[in-house]
């Protein structure tokens, strides 16, 4: 097989420049035709294929964008990407996407891979394991290349650049209140570990409604759950140790377990227990009871990521230098359903 050539090594097996050999494999006039077919014959033989690094760092001419998130489990995570996946192809793009799976190495490795002349820019959602390690030199490092990143959902204050998020700890606010109003005070939180900052800010908005409301916050009915798959058994302890009358789940799949664990015990939801999740995917609308949640809004924050790196992305370097970073919020709504009811 033909070993695989680079541009310098091209420039150095015929005696001439960088810049004249990409520009002969570009065609360019500005060489002469006997460079231009050596140069094409050389690179056909070597079987080169141009790496569009130089040319995406410099003129950022792939007109694709990277994408990394945690995870798909969560419905949150598929409508970001449709939203985002919509206005960049209204403006031309493409994406790919990656996933971290929660893991700091995987994270590092898809971004290295990407930055690597595939892509333009980055939208990304942080792996719980990142921010555990508050680790984020290799976003900082993809940013001084020159390479444009936006957050969203989980990000870090650690990072300068463009985010989008909501607030967290009003929409959890907003939840629980709506529990309080209908005459709730016995209320469970199953949320996440507290490293996950959007987990950490819906509990605060949780333990904020409550202290607003003058009932004083049980430490024992607050779950913080790591991972999923050990979610069951936590959520079992929360029902046989302190029987809550409504619970504030953190996420969807969160919401769910909690509803068929309850089911389980021989709990009727809502007539015995209420609930009320956070995402509204499909799994709140189609469950039964369908369960009243806090819409996050997925399709319209992943348009507005996209849009803010296109808009970056096309910004003349003058205009870049001034520009600041921003942070746009998104709002949250609660949507009623099945799984609440009046106490």
């Amino acid at each position: 097989m033909k070993r695989k050539v680079t541009l310098k090594q091209i420039a150095r097996e015929l005696d001439v420049s960088i810049s004249t050999v990409s520009k002969a494999l570009r065609n360019s006039i500005e060489i002469s035709e006997d460079t231009r077919q050596k140069v094409q014959a050389f690179a056909k033989l070597y079987n080169y294929r141009p790496n569009n690094i130089a040319l995406s760092l410099k003129n950022k001419k792939t007109k694709t964008i990277g994408i990394i998130i945690p995870e798909i489990v969560h419905h949150f995570f598929a409508t970001v990407i449709s939203g985002i996946e919509q206005v960049a192809n209204e403006n031309g793009y493409n994406v790919i996407v990656c996933l971290s799976n929660e893991s700091f190495d995987k994270e590092v490795i898809n971004m290295e891979m990407l930055a690597n002349g595939s892509i333009d820019g980055f939208i990304m959602s942080l792996s719980k394991e990142t921010q555990l390690k508050k680790d984020f030199h290799h976003i900082t490092e993809v940013i001084n290349q020159g390479m444009p990143v936006v957050m969203f959902d989980r990000i870090t204050n650690d990072v300068l650049c463009d985010k989008v998020i909501i607030d967290d700890q009003q929409a959890a606010y907003d939840a629980v209140d709506f529990l309080i109003s209908k005459g709730f005070k016995n209320i469970a939180l199953v949320t996440t570990v507290d490293y996950v900052s959007v987990g950490k800010l819906r509990t605060e908005g949780y333990i904020n409604a409550l202290k607003e409301h003058g009932i004083p916050v049980n430490e024992n009915m607050i779950v913080k759950i790591e991972d999923i798959e050990n979610s069951a058994s936590k959520i079992e302890k929360l029902f046989e140790e302190n029987k809550p009358d409504a619970i504030f789940a953190v996420n969807e799949l969160f919401a769910v377990t909690s509803i068929k664990l309850a089911t389980k015990r021989g709990l009727k939801v809502p007539d015995d227990i209420s609930v009320i999740g956070f995402t509204d995917g499909i799994i709140s609308e189609f469950s039964t009871p369908s369960i009243t949640t806090v819409s996050q809004n997925g399709i319209k924050m992943g348009g507005a990521a996209a849009k803010m790196l296109i808009d970056r992305l096309e910004m003349e370097e003058e205009e870049e230098e001034n520009e600041q970073y921003k942070i746009e919020l998104i709002e949250t709504h609660l949507v009623e359903r099945e799984s609440t009811a009046t106490l």
